[in-house]
């Protein structure tokens, strides 16, 4: 059998990446909510005019908290297979885990904070 060209895999790597963003999306209730205020913080971007630094920051920020939120879910579901049944060593790495997100969220809201508080005020 002869082997993919580096293009050929590149394709299907990226389809793999969509396929699991959809499942993310589709599956799991705290990605739903982050989408949903991604979209409203997009929103808030274009009606508040941010520049384009804000923009960068907005997206970055956008990017990394649902990127670790995918991130939490891989390890919580190979977790779980790996351990079905309660174990403290499992339970700490799907809680460090866990605490990643919560300190990507919390930078973030700040980050938008900084941003749409004086156009607020």
């Amino acid at each position: 059998m002869p082997k993919e060209s580096f293009l050929v895999n590149r394709i299907k790597s990226v389809g793999f990446a969509f396929k699991g963003a959809f499942l993310l999306i589709r599956t799991e209730a705290s990605i739903k909510i982050q989408l949903f205020i991604a979209v409203v913080m997009t929103f808030a971007g274009f009606y508040f005019k941010i520049s384009n630094l804000e923009w960068i920051l907005q997206i970055f920020a956008i990017g990394i908290v649902m990127g670790i939120e995918g991130l939490n879910t891989a390890v919580e579901k190979i977790a779980d297979f790996i351990h079905p049944e309660f174990d403290e060593k499992i339970g700490f790495i799907k809680d460090v885990a866990a605490g990643a997100v919560m300190l990507v969220s919390i930078a973030s809201t700040i980050i938008g904070l900084i941003i749409y508080l004086p156009k607020i005020l």
